[in-house]
Order: structure tokens, then C-alpha cells, then sequence
């Protein structure tokens, strides 16, 4: 019996969940905060317990913490939200699993990655991971989804066509970001969200034993310097001397300035928690002088959280297209990462010591790899596909096997295979 909301949007996740939910004991989805993992788990569950549900004095955290086993009893599916609180329920579960061989026992959700010191055992075999993202814009139909990113993997030609979209509704749905729960708020409310979720951060995910203002302000500091940093793959020097430079002066006087250690310890601890994600660099076996760069390309878990950083409005944003261009393209990595990790792929980035660069290469399980760059702009699409040729043809002299697709994603426009070969993706036609 499934304990669906009558509300609920359909996300691509769901048919990884049916699959895996047929292949292994339990399944763990981890993602953001308030991105609708316990929706999608409700989903494809039978019944669930709520580790952070207060009634009596938080008695199912308290009851978890004497035994996880005593938890685990109920109807199958069951979910087990915000497992991470007691990360002793992995164990019970992963016991459970081995005493009581059964698939699809157990859906854990998670908005935060406990220490791994604190399970022993690490599932494998019998909890599998699926990683949630905010709403892509098919799943939040924004997109005509008119273009399966399957299909331009499998490089299938399509008739060309128009996918026009404002700059002002895009500029919208980039504030608005992937959440759920914004989506049937006004577009001058909605960004708010995103604005508490950065203040949540910054008042309550770190420095619990010591809670103070200047460390709250130093938090918002480094967020705001890979705000501005957003997908790039600026160095922790580089953040740390941006942080230095541009905001080394308070109004109270304080120090504020931040050391790189911990710069390196407060982006470990925002992954963490999934408020930024880091894109690695692509490192394809080839046969040439080509030096691949391996800073990874941080970017926030949605660009609205970006954008809630900066402080900058939809005003800002419309005169200044060079900050929302780097936004723009956090929008289109958060959905490539949804489409390709559909069919099982990872994206990367790529970066040369010829300067050459590509925004992202999806590589999928066999092997197979296809290129994209993002262009905000019609304008930049020839030098774009150039850039894409280039490096197409500098991986197959190296003797790497040649791509199965070159795209460039938009923001509009006419949607087509160009006699290059090369496609042109206006992002709000999309699928996965």
C-alpha cells in the first residue's frame, strides 16, 4: 500500500527507487533539505517512522537511540526519515537485512552525511544510495520536455524547433529554484525561500557547541565568495584572498577574516549537507601532451541558493547577464546531473593546460561520453560548437573514443542538430 500524496509531482528518481527497491534490502536516498525526498520515499512505502517527529519529547530519536532494532518494525517498505540522526539505525538495518533476507525492506532518507565513524558496517550489498536533487525543470514543467537526453545520447536526429523562453520568467525560475514547495508561490515570494534556507545554514548547521556572530558572519562570508565564485573551479586560495579582499572590513570592526583551513573544513562540512556539490575533472586516458587541470567546478545544490547569497534581485540579475550567466549554468549542471544520473551517468568537467574548456562531459557506465557547454546567449553558440570540435578532436588523436553527442544547452531558442553535427539544447525543452 502505498502511502502517496494526493499532491505529489512525479520525479525522475521514481523509477530508480521502483528498480532498486526489487535489487536490494534497503535504499538510501540523501539529498538536500525541503528538495521532497520523504515525499518521493512516501512514494514507494508502506509505512514510516520520523526520527525528528517531536511528540514526547522526541521519543522515536530517544527510542532509536536505546535500540534501533525496536524502529524497524512495521509494514514494508518503511521509510526511516532523517536516519542520520541515529546513525546506529544503519546498522540495525543492515543486521536486519542479513538475518531477514528480503529486497525492498527499507527506505532511509538523509539531509546530511553523518561521521563515518559513527556505523560500522558500510551496507554494501544491501543498501543501496540514490542521490536527490531539486526539481529539474521538466519535473517542475518548466520544460516542454520535448528533448530526451537519452535520445541525443544515442546522437537521434529531431526536427528543429522553437523553444522560446522571457529572460525575466527565466531569471523567475532561477530564483524560484527546484523546491517544491515554491512552485505555486508568486514569482516575488518565492525567492524567500531560497533566502531562508541560507539563513538556516548560517544560524543552525555549524558551529553548534559555539554559536556566535562572528561565526555566523564569517559563514556567510565564504558563501557569498562561492556565490560569486559559482561555478568555476576558483582555488581555496583563490576563495580565501576573495573573502580577504572584497569583504576584510565589518561594520562592528571584527576580524572576520578566514583561514584556509578552515575554508578547506566549512566546504567539506557544506557538501556535507548538500548546500554545494563539486564537479570533478574529466581524466580520459589519452595519448597526447595535453595536461588535464583537476580542480573540481563547485556549484550550489540549485541556483537559488546562489543567488539568495549574493542578495541580488531580479533586477540586478536583468542588468547584469555576466553573474546570471554563471547561474544559468548552475541551473543547467544541476539538470544534467539529474538527466545523466538516470541512466546510471556521472558528469564532470573539463579543463586543459591549453586553456581549453568544456562546462561539461557525461560519461556513462560503459564508457561512452558526451560533451556540453552552456551558453547563456545565442550569440556565443558558433564559438561554443568550436570549442566542443576542438576538444572532440584532441581526445580521438589521443586516442580516447570519439563522443556520442556535442551539445550546446541554451536558453532558448530554436532547438536543432546543426550540419556539424553539433546540437543546440534550449534547456527548458528538456527530459531526461
Amino acid at each position: 500500500m502505498s502511502m502517496r500524496k494526493k499532491e505529489y509531482i512525479e520525479r525522475v528518481a521514481d523509477s530508480k527507487i521502483k528498480e532498486y527497491l526489487e535489487l536490494f534490502g534497503a535504499i538510501l536516498i540523501e539529498g538536500p533539505k525541503w528538495c521532497g525526498k520523504t515525499w518521493t520515499a512516501l512514494n514507494h512505502a508502506s509505512s514510516a517512522v520520523y526520527i525528528m517527529d517531536p511528540t514526547g519529547n522526541y521519543s522515536n530519536r530517544t527510542l532509536a537511540r536505546l535500540n534501533p532494532a525496536h524502529i524497524l518494525s512495521g509494514e514494508k517498505p518503511r521509510v526511516i526519515d532523517e536516519w542520520q540522526e541515529v546513525p546506529g539505525i544503519w546498522d540495525a538495518v543492515r543486521f536486519d537485512i542479513d538475518q531477514n533476507p528480503a529486497f525492498g525492506k527499507y527506505i532511509l532518507t538523509g539531509s546530511s552525511l553523518p561521521p563515518q565513524d559513527s556505523y560500522l558496517h558500510s551496507g554494501t550489498g544491501r543498501i543501496a544510495t540514490i542521490q536527490m536533487r531539486p526539481m529539474t525543470l521538466s519535473e517542475s514543467n518548466d520544460s516542454s520536455s520535448a528533448i530526451s537526453f537519452g535520445a541525443i545520447f544515442k546522437n537521434e536526429k529531431f526536427e528543429p524547433f522553437a523553444a522560446h523562453i522571457d529572460i525575466l520568467h527565466l531569471i523567475d525560475v532561477t530564483i524560484r529554484g527546484g523546491w517544491p514547495e515554491t512552485l505555486k508561490l508568486p514569482s516575488n515570494k518565492a525567492g524567500k525561500v531560497a533566502i531562508e534556507y541560507i539563513n538556516a545554514v548560517v544560524r543552525n548547521e555549524f558551529f553548534l557547541e559555539t554559536v556566535s556572530r562572528k561565526n555566523q558572519a564569517k559563514l556567510r562570508k565564504l558563501l557569498r565568495s562561492l556565490a560569486r565564485n559559482n561555478s568555476t573551479t576558483a582555488s581555496i586560495k583563490t576563495l580565501s584572498m576573495d573573502i580577504d579582499g572584497s569583504e576584510r572590513a565589518s561594520q562592528s570592526g571584527e576580524d572576520l577574516t578566514i583561514s584556509r583551513h578552515t575554508v578547506v573544513e566549512t566546504l567539506k562540512s557544506l557538501k556535507e549537507i548538500f548546500v554545494i556539490e563539486e564537479i570533478p575533472a574529466w581524466s580520459p586516458k589519452i595519448r597526447s601532451k595535453a595536461i588535464m587541470r583537476q580542480a573540481p567546478k563547485r556549484i550550489f545544490t540549485d541556483p537559488s541558493l546562489a543567488i539568495a547569497a549574493l542578495g541580488v534581485s531580479r533586477e540586478r540579475l536583468l542588468q547584469d547577464l555576466g553573474t546570471f550567466g554563471f547561474m544559468f549554468e548552475n541551473l543547467c549542471l544541476r539538470d544534467l546531473a539529474v538527466y545523466a544520473g538516470f541512466y546510471g551517468g556521472n558528469i564532470y568537467h573539463y579543463h586543459d593546460n591549453s586553456e581549453l574548456e568544456v562546462d561539461a562531459i557525461v560519461e556513462m557506465p560503459d564508457g561512452s561520453w558526451g560533451a556540453f557547454e552552456i551558453k547563456l546567449g545565442d550569440a556565443q553558440v558558433e564559438s561554443a560548437a568550436a570549442a566542443l570540435k576542438r576538444m572532440r578532436d584532441k581526445m580521438t588523436a589521443g586516442g580516447v573514443p570519439p563522443p556520442e553527442c556535442l551539445a550546446v544547452i541554451t536558453s532558448g531558442g530554436i532547438a536543432q542538430k546543426r550540419t556539424d553535427g553539433v546540437y543546440v539544447l534550449p534547456i527548458n525543452a528538456m527530459k531526461q
